[in-house]
C-alpha cells in the first residue's frame, strides 16, 4: 500500500479549521483533521470527492 502524501486542502484557507487531503492512493481520496490525526480519516472515491469539492466551489 502506498503511504499517503498528506497536504493541506486549498479550501481550508488561512483559518484554524483545516483538513489535510491525500490523493495519491489509487481509487481513493483520504481526508483528516489537520490538528487531530487521532480522530481518524474519511475515504472517498475520486468521483465523490470531485463532486463534493465542486459543490463547495458553488
Amino acid at each position: 500500500m502506498t503511504e499517503p502524501n498528506w497536504h493541506k486542502s486549498t479550501f481550508s484557507g488561512q483559518n484554524d479549521n483545516c483538513v489535510e487531503v491525500a490523493d495519491n492512493a489509487p481509487g481513493a481520496v483520504r481526508v483528516r483533521d489537520t490538528k487531530d490525526h487521532g480522530k481518524g480519516e474519511v475515504t472517498a472515491s475520486p468521483a465523490a470527492w470531485s463532486a463534493f469539492v465542486s459543490d463547495l466551489a458553488g
